[in-house]
């Protein structure tokens, strides 16, 4: 998927407010909008080489946003707003869950005050749930983890998920690792205990868990392959 605005490189020097960061791009600092609620562990390193998206939309109060920053000579995707489109758009052409059928649509409303990422209405059979969740946590070799802080919105989910599925519908919980420098996926129970103990819950209801990883460049982010997840 590519991005709809232009792309800069540059610097990273701090992040705050969890919404601000300030970048450094052609030795001037710039405030951008950091799209992810989460802790970015690992990520959050002084001077390292950053894509930031120049905003095209005169009522935004930034106009400049952060879209991936370098680990290890590979870009890591930190918008959590494009994982969604990136997966409609995967599926829509076919390149991943090849066997679903029936119309897409996105945030569909279901469960108690919930919605769901994408819905899959299939008049022929059992229709489809598909949750979706952006990581960008790695702190072991090839292996991505999720979440990077504790999230009782992600625990509410596994549950809607999971109620969806006993009533026989096909539920998946999609991980979209942002990242190409990895090969398995595992959820970082030592993170957020509860968010584990609901993905065993979630699995035993019949929920699919699947991970997909990503190549992260200037030009856009698209997925390479499915990888493992590991069952801790």
């Amino acid at each position: 998927m590519k991005y709809k605005d232009e792309i800069l490189e540059g610097f990273f020097l701090k992040r705050y407010k969890r919404f601000f960061t300030d970048i450094r791009i052609d030795n001037k600092v710039v405030t951008a909008y950091c799209p992810n609620t989460g802790s970015l562990l690992g990520l959050l390193n002084e001077e390292k080489r950053v894509l930031v998206a120049k905003v095209n939309n005169p009522k935004a109060k930034l106009k400049f946003r952060l879209e991936a920053i370098e680990f290890n000579n590979t870009f890591v995707g930190v918008n959590t707003s494009l994982p969604n489109d990136i997966v409609f758009e995967a599926i829509s052409n076919k390149k991943i869950l090849t066997h679903l059928q029936g119309a897409l649509k996105k945030e569909v409303k279901y469960g108690k005050n919930s919605r769901i990422d994408i819905y899959v209405d299939n008049p022929k059979g059992n229709n489809s749930y598909i949750e979706i969740k952006s990581v960008t946590l790695s702190r072991s070799k090839q292996l991505s983890e999720f979440p990077d802080s504790v999230t009782s919105r992600g625990s509410k989910h596994l549950m809607e998920l999971s109620e969806m599925s006993k009533k026989g519908n096909n539920c998946y919980l999609i991980y979209l690792v942002q990242r190409s420098d990895v090969t398995k996926f595992s959820i970082a129970k030592d993170i957020d205990p509860e968010y584990y103990k609901n993905s065993l819950i979630a699995k035993k209801n019949g929920v699919n868990f699947i991970a997909f990883k990503c190549n992260v460049t200037k030009k856009g982010i698209n997925i390479v392959s499915e990888i493992e997840v590991s069952e801790n």
